[in-house]
């Protein structure tokens, strides 16, 4: 998996949105973030999403975390849009620096491994420290993706 840093302007994400934490994704009882997904996908919002702005791509955005990792957090389903979409969640994506993870094959295998290897990066590299402030996951293609940590 490439890593490269980026720095990434400010831009607003609306969509569906749930709090979780990561140990209760790995229960399907517990697990929030496929079901918003599939409805996310099953409503058409990628395509439907009011205000979308122009081009836009799908994301997923970690924000409003707790403390770290094994902190809660909201994590939303959504597309960039130009003014927050009436009757959903917006969250605002921060300015700065981002560490970003290639995800490349089937979906969403590629992007469960690469939050695998973004944790154990972070386990084992003190070169780069996360902000947990935002965080995001950019779909550009039906097998493409990219994780983008924010990082000080």
């Amino acid at each position: 998996m490439q890593t490269k840093i980026q720095n990434i302007s400010s831009f607003q994400v609306s969509g569906l949105q749930v709090r979780t934490r990561n140990t209760n994704e790995t229960d399907p009882s517990t697990a929030r973030i496929g079901p918003m997904w599939g409805d996310f996908f099953n409503r058409q919002l990628a395509e439907k999403l009011p205000n979308k702005a122009s081009g836009a791509k799908v994301y997923g955005v970690y924000s409003n975390y707790e403390s770290d990792a094994s902190g809660e957090f909201d994590v939303m389903a959504g597309a960039a849009v130009s003014a927050p979409a009436d009757g959903f969640a917006t969250v605002s994506v921060k300015a700065g620096k981002y560490l970003v993870f290639a995800c490349d094959g089937e979906m969403p295998m590629a992007v469960i491994q690469g939050w695998g290897k973004v944790w154990s990066y972070f386990a084992s590299n003190t070169e780069h420290e996360r902000c947990y402030q935002t965080d995001f996951e950019e779909y550009p293609g039906p097998q493409q993706a990219a994780i983008y940590i924010g990082i000080k």
